[in-house]
């Protein structure tokens, strides 16, 4: 009997946040502001493409550091985040300028970048010092350097940013970097060469693409452990469209995208682009990827409604990879808040009605923003985190859980401007 009374009371918090959650994407719309500009890496040239995906025309060409790879927007989108591998450092552009404001050294052979949903610091993989550099946004410096497995290559922040999941390229695992202390909490055995990763806007699964050894894995990030593999040609850059519903990964020795459904975790199309290809991202409407090719130095859209090649942009020398602005809106921060704290119901961490109490604040953020009341909303934002303290005090969180609930509750006031 309690157990039924439990899973009833599961379903009508789930029901009626889903009701809430309807009302608010009708007021505020079912994405964050639209990016109109892609920025693209060209490692030939030592430059940076700007997209305007409006016109699909280069509007900019930026230098930078030697041979640049990685590349991050800033939620807010006021600054990219550009890693040169060969300059072992980091190249921070002012997007209002156009213009590299600061150059950050970080580890050997930096790779790829990946930035906190509330903006405050930069992920950095370093290959050949198998480390990776925490950067802090406000200072530009490097504040932590955080050991990891042999060659960490891909990286990808959670929704909440608890944490950083990170592939480790000739060891054959990811790290899982908690991002409060920035120490390795996990290391997940994988498949060889693990390449590139991004995870479920709900935070709940990890892809990671392996470019060697071939295929996907798919890691259950409640649990970290390997919950699919999906069967693939050697594929590298992968993103997910901002509902989750599918994942579009570039497989460089096909010269195709392969549509990846999530739901079923099969292949639903494959795209033909060319060889060459090496990464992909979404734009944060999810109308289009962007694929860019190295043989033909040019960047492809592809149309995510017909799958179809609809433009082909000419940039620079040895296009890598592709980056735009991803504000995460409040909705998706606190659907992913919810989803964390399930998952901690779901492990025994929180008990049901401990959990419940949690969520139910949630759910009066969503429907005080629902009625455009922000101040009320930041109020139970701050209720929130004020409830979250005395389980840390108690122990019944341990101090890096509580700390990951209570950074993305403050993320989530950030954005909501409290």
């Amino acid at each position: 009997m309690i157990e039924l009374t439990q899973k009833t009371s599961t379903f009508f918090s789930t029901a009626i946040r889903n009701v809430i959650l309807s009302l608010f994407l009708v007021i505020f719309g079912a994405s964050g502001a639209l990016a109109q500009k892609g920025y693209v890496t060209n490692s030939g040239d030592n430059t940076v493409s700007v997209i305007d995906t409006a016109t699909n025309t280069v509007t900019a060409t930026i230098p930078v550091g030697l041979s640049p790879t990685g590349v991050a927007v800033t939620p807010n989108g006021a600054f990219v985040y550009v890693v040169n591998f060969g300059g072992n450092s980091v190249s921070v552009i002012s997007t209002a300028t156009n213009t590299v404001t600061a150059t950050i050294p970080v580890g050997q052979s930096p790779t790829l970048v990946a930035i906190t949903p509330n903006g405050a610091f930069a992920y950095v993989t370093n290959q050949f010092s198998s480390t990776v550099s925490v950067i802090d946004t406000a200072t530009n410096t490097v504040v932590a350097t955080v050991p990891v497995g042999v060659f960490p290559f891909g990286i990808s922040i959670t929704p909440s940013g608890a944490f950083a999941y990170v592939a480790n390229l000739l060891s054959g695992s990811v790290s899982v970097i908690s991002t409060t202390t920035n120490t390795v909490v996990a290391t997940i055995p994988v498949a060889t060469g693990p390449f590139d990763i991004a995870i479920t806007p709900n935070g709940a699964f990890a892809y990671v693409t392996h470019g060697f050894g071939g295929g996907i894995t798919v890691i259950d990030t409640a649990t970290n452990t390997v919950s699919a593999t999906i069967l693939l040609q050697g594929p590298a850059g992968i993103d997910i469209t901002p509902n989750g519903a599918f994942a579009y990964v570039a497989s460089p020795s096909v010269g195709s995208v392969s549509v990846i459904d999530t739901a079923t975790n099969t292949v639903t199309t494959t795209v033909p682009v060319g060889a060459g290809l090496l990464d992909v991202a979404i734009t944060p409407s999810g109308a289009f990827a962007y694929v860019t090719n190295q043989s033909s130095n040019g960047v492809f859209a592809i149309d995510t409604a017909t799958n179809t090649v609809t433009a082909a942009i000419p940039v620079g020398a040895g296009p890598r990879f592709i980056a735009f602005e991803k504000t995460l809106s409040p909705e998706d921060q606190i659907a992913a808040l919810i989803a964390q704290l399930e998952a901690l119901i779901a492990n025994g961490t929180l008990t049901q009605n401990q959990g419940d109490g949690l969520i139910d604040k949630l759910n009066q953020v969503i429907a005080k923003l629902a009625a455009q009341q922000t101040g009320a909303a930041c109020n139970q934002m701050s209720a929130f985190i004020n409830q979250v303290q005395p389980f840390i005090n108690s122990g019944v969180l341990t101090q890096a859980q509580g700390q990951s609930l209570i950074n993305a509750a403050n993320a989530i006031k950030v954005n909501l401007g409290c």
